[in-house]
């Protein structure tokens, strides 16, 4: 743990998304207002063999309209989607990097996968015209860190740069990261999330072979995070970046400040490769570090952003989690994941969900847990349901809990100067 001494307040001063329900930040968070349900029958390629044939796909996205087409060509859509987002993020908080320390401004974007379609592609070429046609570029082009080495390269940042790998954990330990760095002083900004684009042949494959994709045909009822009826997740693509920066920093270029992070915390299950532990105590452990960190009580917690992603163990064990994490105050938090609008992003899951958090405190409304119509037995906390909810909101807490047990909390909290 770092000293207290050396700990330094770090503030969300831009943001920038690319979703299924839309390319913005303001058109997500409309589309999260709406209730929009950003899932549909896959276009990318031909599902009718599939046992899962819907996903959360990015619609109307053209790398050309956010970078060099030069630039757009030497990136696999994955990392298009986080220089979209950083792009939008950067511009968001203002930043001029001519004003700063090149070697202070850091990157922390992860992806789950990188790209399978490179992948895909590329295996296909070998297999019909032999390994002298493979693409001199595939290995750079599909690797999981040039999300985070692109984004630095088009934004010129040349501090700390992390590609974090935790499965479906890794947006909010990208953004945890991001924020430990500041904390720490190796940083002054950090420009941290996660991106995927994982909709295909083989994506979708492998996850429902695992039986953790929803066969559900109804894009309204696909994904339905702690309804008794949930059947598995459905796969969601797209990119979320926030721009965080030491305090001192931002105040003294005048940057408008969304919320502050006050709180991380992560943990391993150490119990099985894909399903969390059944009693929720490695969940509950990442939520209890955070919220020790930020020096909270479970009572403190406005709403928690749950990993929530519509399969039967997940959405159990995490209730689990959060009544062995918060006791008695875990029926006074309200309870909502943004998969139900968006799918599980994976790698991005995380990121977005963090600009959700923080779009939750600014303008003071929960979203509900679109689709949700009963749920049962165990899952008896206030999953909100229905109409969203508006409500002043002082601390949110986000979770991601990843295949290989890792878990991931973080804390936001209403800036307060």
């Amino acid at each position: 743990m770092i000293g207290e001494a050396m700990k330094r307040r770090v503030v969300i001063t831009g943001m920038g998304a690319i979703t299924p329900i839309g390319n913005s930040v303001d058109e997500f968070w409309a589309g999260v207002r709406q209730q929009k349900v950003g899932i549909d029958f896959i276009t990318r390629f031909d599902a009718s063999d599939y046992k899962a044939k819907l996903a959360a796909e990015v619609k109307n996205f053209d790398a050309k309209n956010y970078m060099d087409f030069k630039m757009a060509k030497r990136m696999e859509t994955f990392s298009q989607y986080a220089v979209a987002a950083a792009g939008e993020a950067i511009a968001d908080a203002g930043l001029d990097m001519a004003d700063e320390d090149a070697y202070m401004a850091g990157t922390s974007v992860s992806s789950g996968i990188g790209s399978l379609d490179a992948m895909e592609r590329e295996h296909k070429k070998l297999l019909e015209k032999g390994p002298s046609r493979i693409n001199p570029l595939l290995v750079p082009l599909m690797i999981t860190n040039m999300a985070a080495g692109n984004v630095a390269i088009a934004f010129g940042l040349k501090g700390k740069s992390l590609n974090v790998v935790t499965a479906c954990a890794s947006g909010t330990n990208a953004v945890g990261e991001g924020y430990r760095s500041i904390q720490s002083g190796e940083a002054d900004i950090m420009v941290s999330g996660g991106t995927e684009s994982a909709v295909t042949p083989i994506g979708i494959g492998g996850f429902a072979a695992l039986t953790a994709l929803s066969a559900s045909t109804d894009p309204k009822r696909a994904s339905i995070p702690f309804d008794r009826d949930r059947s598995g997740f459905v796969m969601g693509e797209g990119a979320g970046i926030l721009v965080f920066e030491e305090l001192e920093h931002a105040k003294k270029r005048g940057a408008h400040i969304y919320a502050e992070i006050t709180g991380y915390g992560c943990s391993n299950d150490a119990f099985h490769i894909t399903s969390p532990a059944e009693d929720g105590s490695g969940a509950a452990r990442a939520m209890t570090n955070a919220m020790n960190e930020a020096g909270v009580r479970p009572a403190d917690i406005d709403y928690i952003n749950a990993h929530g992603t519509s399969t039967h163990h997940n959405d159990l064990f995490e209730t689990r989690a959060i009544k062995l994490a918060f006791g008695e105050d875990a029926y006074g938090v309200k309870i909502s994941s943004t998969k139900s609008m968006v799918g599980h992003m994976l790698g991005a899951a995380g990121a977005v969900e963090c600009i959700a958090c923080v779009k939750t405190i600014q303008d003071g409304y929960i979203h509900p847990n679109v689709g949700l119509e009963n749920t049962e037995d165990e899952l008896d906390l206030d999953y909100v349901k229905g109409k969203g909810i508006e409500s002043d909101v002082t601390y949110v807490m986000s979770n991601s809990l990843g295949f290989g047990g890792h878990n991931a909390s973080i804390i936001l909290k209403k800036y307060e100067a």
